[in-house]
């Protein structure tokens, strides 16, 4: 069972990017994910504890329906959320635990021979990994992973790592910003993320710097020969709501889509931007700088 969350399904080419990965290592799956399958943690952090229960509660017992009792699992949130809140509390009341669920990033690293059969296709980048810590061995097994892709030199930034993801550490955007220009420094050519909240704050971010942001399983995908399109990263570094509602106007239309409400997501995503791109930066440092007429 392949559980991915709800948020990843905003940055789509990273989840399509896994099951064509697992596709390719003959791995028979099951997807479960979305907001109808939500882990409760947004619940939880409300306080709502009823809700929050219900929420895993149920979504527990369909991932229970892995019949190698293994549920993979795509988001930092969710993994922790059922491993350390939903899974010990019905073992306590239950006497067992219905699953064991693994983060994919461990899950991909324990195939990693067999995957290196098939990373045939070299991939010439220096990179360096966007570091989260906060799922026990995942940083260690994105960075095996990607020292196996022929071609790859994996960059050490010298950055502080902490939390689980980006969005995290929203009212901390000098975290952001220090990594950035350490990348720049570095010379990279991508500054890689694990998870899709990390891509979602920091993909704007490559109009503005000498390298790409990508995700691990974009590399991985390189030397395979997959690849799946960013249109997420495309929209957002567009950087305009009229522009990207121009550009999906046909999406809009064809999904019946009530303009008002999308229009409204859609300026959502572009305020997920904790640390302001130097080009905005810039703009409002000479409006302010700029002496105004006297009247």
């Amino acid at each position: 069972m392949f559980y991915t969350g709800c948020n990843v399904l905003k940055t789509p080419h990273i989840a399509l990017l896994a099951l064509d990965i697992m596709d390719a290592l003959s791995v028979s799956y099951e997807v479960l994910g979305g907001p109808n399958h939500c882990c409760g943690v947004v619940q939880m952090r409300a306080g709502d504890v009823a809700t929050s229960g219900r929420f895993a509660e149920s979504t527990m017992d369909k991932l229970a329906r892995s019949k190698s009792g293994q549920v993979i699992s795509w988001c930092p949130s969710c993994h922790v959320q059922f491993t350390e809140t939903t899974l010990p509390t019905v073992e306590k009341l239950r006497g067992a635990r219905p699953f064991e669920m693994t983060p994919f990033m461990l899950f991909l690293r324990g195939k990693l021979d067999r995957l290196r059969s098939l990373l045939r296709q070299r991939v010439p980048m220096r990179v360096a990994l966007h570091r989260h810590p906060g799922i026990k061995g995942a940083v260690e097994a994105a960075e095996d992973i990607l020292r196996a892709v022929p071609g790859v030199e994996l960059v050490d930034l010298k950055q502080p790592a902490v939390g689980l993801m980006s969005n995290y550490f929203r009212a901390l955007p000098a975290y952001q910003k220090n990594e950035l220009d350490a990348a720049e420094r570095a010379g990279i050519d991508a500054l890689v993320a694990v998870y899709h909240a990390d891509h979602r704050e920091l993909c704007a971010h490559e109009r503005d710097y000498p390298f790409r942001i990508m995700n691990v399983l974009e590399i991985v995908g390189a030397g395979m020969g997959l690849a799946r399109d960013d249109q997420f990263k495309r929209l957002k570094k567009l950087q305009d709501v009229d522009s990207i509602m121009a550009d999906c106007a046909d999406l809009i239309a064809r999904h019946n889509l009530d303009v008002a409400a999308t229009r409204q997501a859609v300026q959502a995503m572009l305020e997920e931007q904790p640390l302001p791109l130097r080009g905005n930066a810039r703009a409002e440092a000479e409006a302010v700088a700029e002496p105004r007429a006297i009247e």
